[in-house]
């Protein structure tokens, strides 16, 4: 089953919300060659959360999360720098559930099967702001 859920992981990232606006690298801004994130783009990130998902591994609920944008911009936005200009991320946000949810057919089959990943909301966030620097 491992190998299965293994073979659809293409490594590019997506918005993990549908409604979340275009064009978030724009709140990145280069300095010195190295991108710097800007208030903005966290803020523009945290109001695109979907209120009515569910909560991340870390407990914390997505309307929280939305309610508290203005405390929570400037800290995001200093620990996202952090990790961009340091290579590293909090460990809480490098853990993920991964788990089976059924597509089609007999249940028997693992091919039948699709995996989703349950990550940190900041985490993802993270992503999201530095994807447009991210090269394969």
């Amino acid at each position: 089953m491992l190998n299965t859920f293994a073979s659809v992981f293409s490594g590019k990232m997506a918005c993990p919300q549908d409604n979340c606006p275009p064009g978030l690298v724009d709140g990145v801004r280069e300095q010195n060659g190295v991108p710097v994130t800007q208030d903005e783009a966290v803020r523009e990130l945290l109001s695109c959360l979907d209120i009515h998902k569910s909560l991340g591994p870390d407990g914390i609920h997505l309307r929280v999360m939305r309610e508290l944008e203005d405390e929570l911009v400037k800290l995001l936005s200093i620990i996202y720098q952090q990790s961009w200009l340091t290579a590293e991320v909090p460990g809480d946000w490098k853990l993920a559930y991964v788990m089976p949810i059924h597509k089609k057919g007999g249940k028997e089959d693992p091919d039948n099967y699709s995996p989703v990943s349950w990550t940190s909301v900041p985490g993802k966030g993270l992503d999201q702001c530095f994807a447009g620097y991210v090269t394969e």
